[in-house]
């Protein structure tokens, strides 16, 4: 393989994508051999347990996610790691095949999978690179490991910081690349779980103008009472042109509007706003008032993953204060009527 070669320059072409031939190099620069055979070892049962108590908002807010991601893998084999931002696992779920001592040696709680004790995989790739990749298995870089496939994605605080990752791997099974894409929307609903658990007053819901909020992908940017941004998820940072790792500061920062526009748009139930950013653009903002400025538990629907429960809500209740008059209900949202029917899945009204 040409990477191995030691006079082979950064910049000529192979075969890997960049982020794998990234990997492979830091393993080298680390004195590892393809060769020599991986540990897969644990640390202290006391370093586990730490682990799994400084990551209790992680784990809460990843319970849900994790529980669907079994649905959708329900046939493939394939099961989920979820690891703190060293790599250290602190939780498995899914088809673990017991028996098989190449799945049960990296399903366990506390075991170290970070780039420098295991390679190349789609964990120390991702934790590395701070970005959603899928592995095939001749990309791992001890042979030792070239059973697995593996996806992985990052999992962003709402301070802005990497808090762990997500990883679904196969043993020895089809290759699935559309995992990728399954784990990066999974990340983001946990990131959102983990942004809605952050003490606030105003919850902002932004996306751009011509959709309707209810995505895994919406921004959420969580208000104080005096208008501080107590919180905000990665797509949000996106949208406003947030830096990762500032500080947010005060609405009035990033919104060309009063903070007070934003709460009386909350109070009154207007639905989505269009609303000008100082940088020229404009978003969509649903602002909804959280009642006594407490956390939003992240069990139940009020957790709000993918936020299509806070949009029915917020719908239903808006149909309930028009006293069943969907047309009312509807132009006091702003959308149509048949979209108030395909959303709280009730048959239409004949005319």
């Amino acid at each position: 393989k040409a990477v191995f070669e030691s006079n082979t320059p950064l910049h000529q072409p192979t075969t890997l994508a960049p982020w794998v031939e990234r990997s492979w190099r830091r393993c080298l620069d680390l004195g590892l051999d393809p060769s020599q055979r991986v540990a897969f070892a644990a640390v202290s049962s006391s370093a586990a347990q730490h682990a799994i108590e400084a990551n209790q908002p992680l784990l809460r807010a990843a319970a849900p996610v994790i529980q669907s991601l079994s649905r959708a893998m329900a046939h493939t084999r394939y099961f989920a790691i979820l690891t703190d931002a060293r790599g250290l696992v602190i939780d498995v779920n899914g088809p673990v095949d017991r028996h098989d001592p190449h799945a049960a040696s990296i399903a366990r709680i506390g075991v170290d999978l970070s780039e420098r004790a295991v390679g190349t995989t789609a964990i120390g790739t991702t934790l590395a690179d701070l970005q959603p990749v899928w592995l095939h298995r001749g990309e791992h870089f001890f042979d030792d490991t070239a059973i697995y496939s593996c996806a992985g994605a990052p999992i962003w605080g709402p301070d802005g910081q990497c808090v762990g990752m997500l990883d679904l791997t196969g043993v020895n099974v089809v290759e699935q690349p559309a995992l990728k894409h399954l784990v990066a929307q999974s990340a983001r609903s946990i990131e959102n779980a983990l942004t809605l658990s952050q003490p606030h007053r105003l919850l902002l819901c932004l996306s751009w103008p011509g959709r309707m909020p209810g995505d895994a992908s919406d921004g959420l940017v969580c208000v104080n009472a005096d208008g501080q941004i107590s919180a905000i998820n990665r797509s949000a940072a996106d949208m406003l042109g947030v830096a990762a790792s500032v500080a947010p500061g005060h609405c009035s920062e990033w919104f060309a509007v009063p903070i007070e526009t934003l709460f009386d748009a909350a109070r009154l139930q207007r639905g989505p706003l269009e609303v000008p950013l100082w940088s020229g653009l404009r978003l969509s903002v649903l602002a909804q008032l959280n009642q006594g400025g407490e956390r939003i538990p992240l069990h139940g629907a009020s957790h709000g993953l993918p936020l299509k429960d806070v949009e029915t809500a917020m719908i239903r209740k808006a149909v309930d204060d028009a006293r069943g008059n969907v047309k009312e209900a509807a132009r006091a949202l702003g959308i149509s009527r048949a979209t108030v029917y395909r959303k709280l899945g009730a048959p239409r009204e004949r005319s």
